[in-house]
């Protein structure tokens, strides 16, 4: 049967939940697989495995629980694999690399941050700092709203001005955190969101960096920013996609 992974950790994990209720309705009992210095949470994988809200629960409840006692690499809902032993031979054929980011994410959480514009207040700021669009707009109210034309030009330019202001804000969010943080990592693009990123905190320092974010929503009340966190680490299992932070 196709094997399960919820996360990596050392086989002398004090809390390793073995025994406890994973993903699968009925649920599938969670086992721990070891390998040397090692071991892996996993159990058996349900064949309609689906993105559910109970499983999604499960998958991180079980990570909850070990994480609780000690460092975990989480992997992200879905990761399967053929079966137990091909689990046993990843952790052997890549254990000092786990064992590397396991002491480098040891007492550290992921919060994710995603910043909108608020779209009102964005256009009163950009229409304040752009002498030429507010010309273009005063112009337009004296002709009574203006011609198809005048409309079409200052439309495309207002458009031009927040997809540059977006540019810059992306970059601010990145720049006002990061300082807070011990690596960051972006997130993929989306619609409905400027920045999408997630940086990497020590437990410890947690409340500096919820704090850095009110003071950006205090200095840039345009942006919407939306924080998920404290989650387990899981943008920095794999060092390729972090950096250090300045």
């Amino acid at each position: 049967m196709t094997t399960y992974v919820y996360g990596i950790a050392a086989a002398s994990h004090p809390g390793l939940p073995d025994g406890m209720e994973g993903i699968g309705k009925p649920a599938c009992p969670v086992r721990i697989l070891k390998q040397g210095d090692l071991a892996a949470i996993v159990s058996d994988a349900p064949e309609d495995l689906k993105p559910k809200r109970r499983d999604l629960l499960a998958h991180q409840n079980v990570l909850s629980e070990a994480g609780a006692a000690g460092s975990v690499l989480p992997m992200r809902f879905g990761s399967l694999a053929p079966d137990d032993e091909t689990v046993i031979s990843v952790l052997g054929e890549r254990a000092d690399h786990y064992a590397e980011r396991l002491r480098t994410l040891d007492g550290r959480v992921e919060y994710n941050v995603k910043a909108s514009h608020n779209e009102q207040a964005v256009l009163h700021q950009v229409l304040a700092e752009n002498p030429e669009l507010r010309a273009m707009v005063e112009a337009n109210q004296r002709e009574g709203g203006g011609s198809h034309e005048q409309k079409l030009k200052l439309g495309e330019a207002v458009t031009s001005a927040v997809r540059a202001r977006e540019a810059s804000d992306s970059v601010e969010v990145r720049r006002a955190l990061e300082p807070a943080a011990e690596a960051v990592a972006e997130g993929p693009e989306g619609t409905g969101w400027l920045a999408n990123v997630s940086f990497l905190v020590s437990r410890k320092a947690a409340d500096g960096f919820v704090a850095a974010v009110e003071e950006l929503k205090s200095t840039q009340p345009h942006l919407d920013l939306k924080v998920h966190g404290p989650l387990p680490p899981y943008s920095f299992v794999d060092p390729g996609p972090s950096e250090p932070a300045e």
